[in-house]
């Protein structure tokens, strides 16, 4: 075969560089598809964290429950068993307990804990530290730890404490705290200090000395209590002292105050059902019934309230006052639903109604002059007799208001409301010191009605609204969910806006997953 000729220099560089073009071309393109590939990747990633944070984490709860019961196993591994802030490992499986109470998984992480805090106690116990020792104890008594090694290390505390002749250190530790008036207010209070001593030693004379001081004191408040009406703070007290010494020398004596003043609250609750005062009475009943649900004459004086309201009904429907009628209406069947009284009233509210239809919105002139005429006379009579305000149905107040309906525009209307005003505004500020808020809403009531200027009267709803709220804390921080539940309701009931109702609102919650 012929040889073919070699093709010339400049030929072949030319071949050269069309190949090492073609091969950098070729290289460029796969570092484009890596980098292509790359962040197409990425974008997957992103995309599957937001999806993880927006969406399974909102839509599906018990995957939060299981990153709570994830950080709760830390936490019991690292021996953080309780925080105050929350990031205990009782607070976490607590936490996860109530995204779903039927999850037996936090269940057996908190009997977790309970046998942790026990390990925890006698290793406490071990180098000494008694008081991490007593909280660990705490700990595992709250979480229903095996009482058998709760007990084990419980006596090997008392022995440790007492072997280590810190005992008279307690009694000082006691003696200062009672000094200072720190009489029960934690396990470095006077009276649980005196109980570890005599746990200890029973019958260390210096202890028992100060514990019946202390006691004494406790005692004392109660009876001042008893005296200032506070009827469930003195229970309590008294209750606190029983609890440290049944045979204290001064509790049976408290106790027959005690006995003294619920009798007398019942003997004022029934007088103020007779006289008409039926909010008040019903307080009363219902403060008596907060004591001891089971107490029947409570139960009773609140059924005959009931009827008291629904005699009401009848009188304001009577003139035609069907708004106040609903209103007494609905409070006799929330007190009495069975009660015959209450029954007849709504028909005979019914039967008023139908003839106020059948008379017309608008009575004849003559007629609706008569009308008017005869409720300004009548509640002149009442203003004489000085029933401004109360009783309901018969008073200077709801006459004059029911000649308003009549007559909204009349010129006589107008002045007696003027005159009575002054009256209500008294009324309103009376109720807000005696801390009597259902007096003083009513009186609030009673001066949009008559006319009142509108700045004055929202001026006095977020008065009455911030001191619903004020009693709804005292009752949270007493541990009376429902009471401070009830008192939120009427706070927002009076003033939709009043500030502090949602944070209240938000400690209210938090206090009853807590319970």
């Amino acid at each position: 075969m012929p040889d073919h000729p070699a093709p010339p220099p400049r030929e072949r560089l030319a071949r050269a560089s069309s190949r090492a073009r073609a091969s950098a071309a070729e290289a460029l393109q796969r570092r484009r598809g890596w980098w292509i590939a790359a962040g197409v990747f990425g974008l997957v990633v992103v995309l599957v964290v937001l999806v993880r944070l927006f969406l399974v984490d909102r839509l599906w709860p018990e995957t939060r429950a299981q990153a709570l019961l994830d950080e709760a196993a830390v936490a019991t591994a690292a021996g953080r068993l309780s925080t105050p802030d929350g990031d205990g490992a009782r607070q976490l499986y607590e936490a996860a307990l109530a995204l779903d109470p039927d999850d037996v998984r936090p269940r057996a992480g908190l009997a977790e804990v309970a046998r942790a805090a026990v390990v925890q106690a006698a290793a406490a116990v071990e180098a000494g530290r008694f008081d991490d020792a007593h909280a660990a104890l705490r700990l595992a008594n709250e979480l229903s730890a095996p009482r058998e090694h709760v007990d084990a290390v419980t006596n090997a505390l008392r022995q440790r404490e007492a072997a280590g002749a810190g005992l008279d250190r307690l009694v000082a530790e006691a003696q200062a705290a009672q000094a200072a008036g720190v009489l029960d207010a934690g396990e470095q209070s006077a009276l649980p200090l005196y109980r570890r001593v005599l746990a200890l030693q029973p019958d260390n004379a210096d202890a028992l000395r100060g514990r019946e001081d202390a006691l004494a004191s406790l005692l004392e408040d109660a009876r001042r209590r008893l005296r200032e009406g506070g009827l469930r703070e003195a229970a309590d007290l008294i209750a606190r002292v029983r609890e440290y010494d049944a045979g204290h020398v001064d509790l049976p004596d408290t106790d027959a105050r005690l006995t003294e003043e619920l009798d007398a609250l019942r003997r004022r609750a029934a007088r103020s059902l007779e006289t008409g005062h039926v909010e008040r009475a019903v307080a009363e009943w219902r403060t008596l019934l907060a004591f001891d649900p089971a107490d029947a004459r409570a139960q009773r004086g609140l059924h005959d309230a009931g009827a008291a309201y629904a005699a009401r009904a009848e009188r304001f429907a009577r003139d035609f006052n069907f708004a106040d009628a609903d209103a007494q209406l609905r409070e006799a069947r929330a007190l009495a639903a069975d009660s015959d009284a209450v029954r007849v009233a709504g028909e005979h509210v019914e039967r008023s109604r139908a003839r106020h239809a059948r008379l017309g919105p608008q009575l004849p002139p003559a007629q609706r002059r008569q009308r008017v005429d005869t409720l300004l006379r009548q509640a002149a009579a009442a203003e004489a007799r000085g029933d401004l305000l109360t009783p309901p149905g018969d008073s200077a107040y709801d006459k004059i208001r029911a000649a308003r309906l009549v007559a909204p525009d009349d010129a006589a209307v107008a002045r007696a409301s003027s005159r009575l005003l002054p009256s209500a505004r008294q009324c309103f500020d009376a109720g807000l010191r005696a801390n009597s808020l259902a007096r003083a809403r009513t009186c609030l009531d009673a001066r949009e009605v008559l006319g009142d200027a509108g700045s004055a009267v929202r001026e006095a709803r977020r008065r009455l609204a911030q001191r619903w709220l004020a009693i709804g804390d005292e009752r949270l921080g007493a541990g009376n969910l429902a009471g401070a539940e009830a008192a939120l309701a009427s706070a927002r009931d009076v003033d939709a806006g009043v500030p502090g109702h949602a944070e209240f609102a938000r400690r209210l919650r938090a206090a009853s997953i807590n319970r």
